[in-house]
């Protein structure tokens, strides 16, 4: 834990010293070719350190015109009108399924309806006892039988 920090001579020490970079010596610029009699404005400017720069005035480049976006975008409006119609057509279906079964319940009313009044006319036809049944109607006491031929 406590051991002796060793000591290093200075003189066994390397230091080594950064060379500065001398500023690179600008190219010329390059000739612009002019037409007669047009001769464009030469601007000077002063930069900080002391240097003077001259050149040629560019017009700076015009960005194009950014079209104008509305505020909302067309997709979420396209989306908003899919949803309103979604809950129209999911309402009217749910409308229309009420009214299938509402007129399937009907039918079913009027089918049970109509068996139950139709089965109690064929069961008071034939169930009642003092009807005329249809057909001949002997009266075998007069009836005379000779070699069992009837004659009436």
């Amino acid at each position: 834990m406590n051991e002796p920090t060793r000591r290093v001579h200075p003189a066994a020490l390397n230091v080594h010293h950064p060379t500065p970079i001398p500023p690179a010596v600008p190219a010329p610029a390059p000739l612009v070719p002019v037409q007669p009699g047009t001769i464009p404005a030469v601007a000077s400017v002063v930069l900080p350190d002391g240097r003077v720069v001259t050149g040629y005035a560019i017009t700076p480049a015009q960005p194009e015109p950014v079209i104008a976006k509305p505020p909302v975008s067309r997709a979420a409006v396209n989306i908003a009108f899919a949803g309103v119609g979604f809950l129209a057509v999911c309402g009217g279906l749910f409308l229309l399924t009420a009214f299938l079964t509402a007129l399937t319940a009907l039918i079913t009313q009027l089918v049970i309806l109509a068996a139950v009044i139709f089965g109690g006319w064929v069961a008071v036809q034939v169930f009642s006892a003092s009807g005329h049944k249809g057909g001949t109607t002997v009266n075998i006491r007069k009836a005379t039988f000779k070699r069992n031929h009837f004659h009436g």
